[in-house]
Formats: structure tokens, sequence, C-alpha cells
């Protein structure tokens, strides 16, 4: 039987590798985003149920629900308007959450189901002049691996994939906070600069939209996956460098 899946952030970048790689394993796929094959807007939790409702009434069941949808903003936090911020944190921990909730009823019906949740490298590397969006995806990360636990009884599985730098349309479309006075002496501007180039220089989105299928359509996941073999070193170290050196370390690459 093929499977049921919903993609978030289904029409671009990593989404859309991802709909594609499910795709070509034989999955029905629907792409959700506000102009996807189901428009939704993830940050609300109507738009999200509504959405949820649709695939049900089509097709009775939902197999796997894939959370891609998100955005990224630079620049100082403290430069940061608040509704901006609150603005992130809603779409890329509240919209998965909003999925989350949307699927967990039918899942648990029918026996069981898979959850993909997106974080980043940025969740246990947190990158100066990005603090909201790695704030963001750390708490992606403590998510899913806290409702692993709370809803595995019921067959639902979930695991997050955190990918490293990607070349996808993410780096045009971040929100830039400027730094009109200069306080932060082109520090800001550089380590956006790096960001941006490190990230063109990444890996394709369709290798991580064909992870992130495989790990979808596994019998049985890990909590978490990063792609690369220096991401995962990167994480290591970030596990047993005292906590003072490694973010020193971050601070050399993204804050000088």
């Amino acid at each position: 039987m093929n499977k049921v899946v919903i993609v978030t952030g289904g029409t671009s970048g990593i989404g859309l590798a991802a709909v594609k790689a499910l795709r070509e394993r034989g999955c029905t796929v629907y792409a959700l985003s506000r102009h996807g094959d189901i428009p939704c807007d993830v940050a609300d939790e109507q738009s999200a149920r509504a959405a949820v409702e649709q695939v049900l009434e089509k097709e009775g069941r939902i197999d796997i629900l894939v959370n891609c949808a998100g955005f990224g903003i630079s620049g100082a936090a403290e430069l940061t308007p608040l509704d901006m911020a609150k603005r992130q944190l809603d779409v890329n921990l509240f919209g998965t959450a909003n999925m989350v909730n949307a699927v967990i009823p039918a899942m648990r019906r029918q026996g069981g189901g898979r959850i993909v949740n997106t974080g980043s490298v940025a969740g246990f590397v947190p990158i100066p002049f990005q603090t909201w969006y790695s704030a963001s995806k750390a708490a992606v990360q403590s998510y899913t691996m806290a409702m692993a636990n709370e809803l595995r009884p019921f067959g639902i599985t979930l695991t997050a994939v955190l990918p490293g730098d990607t070349k996808t349309g993410f780096t045009a479309a971040r929100n830039k906070i400027d730094d009109p006075e200069g306080l932060y002496s082109g520090r800001i501007e550089r380590s956006v600069q790096r960001m941006e180039q490190d990230e063109q220089n990444g890996v394709p989105a369709e290798v991580v939209g064909a992870l992130i299928a495989r790990v979808a359509l596994k019998k049985r996941v890990k909590p978490l996956y990063i792609p690369g073999i220096s991401y995962n070193l990167v994480n290591v170290l970030m596990r047993i460098l005292p906590s003072g050196a490694a973010n020193r370390l971050i601070g050399l690459l993204y804050a000088k």
C-alpha cells in the first residue's frame, strides 16, 4: 500500500526535494504551503487542522508527516523586533507543533505513523547574529525528542533531520535586520556574508530531501539524523568540549 504523506513547506527548497524523493518511492504526497497542493499557513492552528482534514477526506489516512516549513532571521538579537522573533518561533516551532497535533488523532486511530521534523545544525551550534533561528531549531530538536517518548505507546514515531549548509532559496529569503548606527562595527555583515557563502557552497537540497525520504520510510528510526560526517563531528565536539571553549570557537567563526 502506498504511504500517504504530508510535507509542509513542500513547494521549495528541502521540502520540495523531499516531496520529489517520496513520490519517486511510490508515496502519495501532499505538498502544503501557502501555494501548495493544499494551501496552509502552519503558524495558524485552524489552517493546519483544515489541511489535515482535507487529506483525510481524500485518502482516509495519513501515514507520514514531514515538517519542512520554516524561514530565517539574521541580525543582532538586540535589534530584532520581538514581533518578528515571535513570528520566527510561530512558524519554525509552533508551526511544527500545530501540524503534529493535527495528525496525532488520525495516526492514533490507525495504530501508528511517522513524523519527521526538520531541525538544523544551528540547533546545537548556536550561531551569533542568527540567534532567533538557532533558538527555534534548538526547540524543534528538544520538542521532537520529548514527543517521541510521549507518543511511542501509540505506535507514532518521531525523528528530526538536522541539515547543515544546504544550497536553497532559503538564503535569499532570509529576513535581515539592519544595524543603521553601526553598533556592531560590521560584525553582522561579515557573519551573514560567511553564512550565506557557506550555504551557497553547501550540499544540494536533493541530498537532504533524499535523506528525509529514507528516514520517513525506515522501519525504525533514531531520534536525530545529521547529514554529513563533518557535521556529526561538530556535534561530538559540541558535546565534549567545555561550554566556554565551544562557544569561543563559534564566536571566532561567526562573530568576529
